[in-house]
């Protein structure tokens, strides 16, 4: 059997003691699908001392993980530590420039930083794999990468934070309000240290990002990809929602258009009959559309130590077969450039707005979406005891463009108590 391929392991939270415990207690199982044994020279983390519940001192320890990626003893740097900048990336520069393999989990690195670390890794012959950083255990970059290469891609979409959708469905199925729920999903740890990274869509955003430059061949400018976040969805838009024959989910979509690269994260209306309709808890969907395939949909685990410790064995294993693919599918050099374009694919939309009690108030909002050419396919009035009155609108397809303007609009009618909120419908 050929030499062992040796890991260094920066990162040993969560998903870097997982990774520890399978290449320990699969050792065999791993030896004979990779053709050749996996082991590990070194590890690097902020704690020396903390119980991460394996065995560690079978290996070297580096307090710099900067270090770790230069030791003689480590073919591949694991880099699992997180974080755009900072040691991170210190150390994934420092694994490509002295010759080594990086696979990483850590999407936030890459969505900025991914091309350009890319074209690092190709030019000295090695790879950046990054399967672990997005949606945990669904293999959905090797999918694009390799399942679906000969495919052109029409759209990329799909559920990708798991902390969203428990909180959408839980609000849903126990009738709790945003507050609650985001203060159990804090206490049951699934939420990250900054939770505006997950509930403000960034997270998912740097996955959707990522999914894109392999969709499409580009580098995605990450700072002018759209991102809306589930602050705002309250028990009422939830319930509203369904009453239409809808949930509410936290939805990327990417597609490529006439006018640019259309990139967004943001709570949409989608079918409750379809699968990402039915989709419940911590878990995440992707759905890929190419033009020879149709409509592919992976569904999994979206975190956790198991499926994304699971997903990062996949891309070692793969390194050592010997498997050498471009980071993004194609060449990191020939990666083009790409203008955004914000919601050009028109949709119908879901408006949600508290009213003035008064004759004619609801006239005046007709008007004001009639005059910037957006038609009303339904509108209800809820039943109320103050002096405001809740309105839900449905339009038929329009731009988002002319909505944005209807917006900008309706605080002159002088009938807006509330704030509207829009939620686009999309198509699944």
């Amino acid at each position: 059997m050929a030499d062992p391929l040796r890991l260094g392991i920066a990162g040993l939270g969560t998903v870097g003691a997982g990774v520890v415990k399978i290449v320990r207690r699969k050792a065999e199982l791993i030896a004979a699908r990779a053709g050749r044994p996996v082991t590990i020279s070194a590890v690097s983390a902020r704690t020396r001392d903390k119980d991460r519940g394996v065995r560690l001192d079978d290996y070297a320890w580096e307090d710099d993980p900067v270090a770790l990626a230069r030791r003689d003893d480590v073919d591949v740097l694991v880099e699992l530590m997180g974080g755009a900048d900072g040691p991170a990336k210190a150390a994934t520069e420092a694994a490509l420039a002295a010759g080594k393999d990086v696979v990483t989990a850590n999407k936030a690195m890459l969505a900025l930083h991914g091309p350009d670390l890319a074209e690092a890794a190709e030019s000295r012959g090695r790879v950046l794999r990054f399967e672990a950083a997005v949606a945990g255990g669904i293999p959905v970059v090797k999918a694009l990468t390799e399942g679906l290469a000969g495919n052109e891609i029409e759209r990329v979409l799909g559920v990708m934070n798991g902390t969203c959708n428990y909180i959408l469905t839980r609000m849903e199925s126990a009738g709790l309000d945003y507050g609650t729920v985001f203060d159990e999903a804090n206490q049951l740890g699934f939420l990250e240290a900054d939770p505006a990274l997950d509930v403000g869509g960034i997270d998912a955003g740097h996955k959707l990002a990522l999914l894109a430059s392999i969709a499409y061949g580009v580098r995605v400018p990450f700072d002018q990809v759209a991102l809306e976040g589930i602050e705002r969805v309250s028990i009422d838009d939830i319930g509203r929602a369904r009453d239409l024959g809808f949930r509410i989910k936290l939805l990327g979509v990417a597609q490529m258009t006439g006018r640019g690269l259309e990139a967004r994260m943001s709570p949409c209306l989608v079918p409750a009959d379809t699968p990402l309709g039915q989709l419940e808890g911590p878990t995440n969907m992707c759905v890929l559309e190419g033009d020879a395939s149709g409509q592919i949909v992976l569904r999994g685990a979206g975190a956790g130590e198991g499926p994304t410790a699971s997903a990062v064995m996949a891309d070692v294993i793969d390194v050592a077969r010997g498997t050498r693919l471009s980071t993004f599918g194609v060449p990191a050099r020939t990666l083009g450039e790409v203008t955004l374009a914000r919601s050009v694919t028109p949709a119908p939309y879901y408006l949600r707005m508290e009213l003035m009690d008064r004759p004619g108030a609801l006239a005046k909002i007709a008007t004001v979406l009639g005059e910037a050419g957006i038609s009303i396919d339904r509108m209800r009035q809820y039943r109320h005891a103050a002096d405001t009155a809740p309105v839900l609108i449905v339009t038929h397809a329009c731009a988002r463009d002319a909505l944005d303007a209807a917006l900008a609009a309706m605080p002159a009618t002088g009938v807006l108590a509330t704030e509207p909120v829009a939620l686009r419908i999309e198509s699944v």
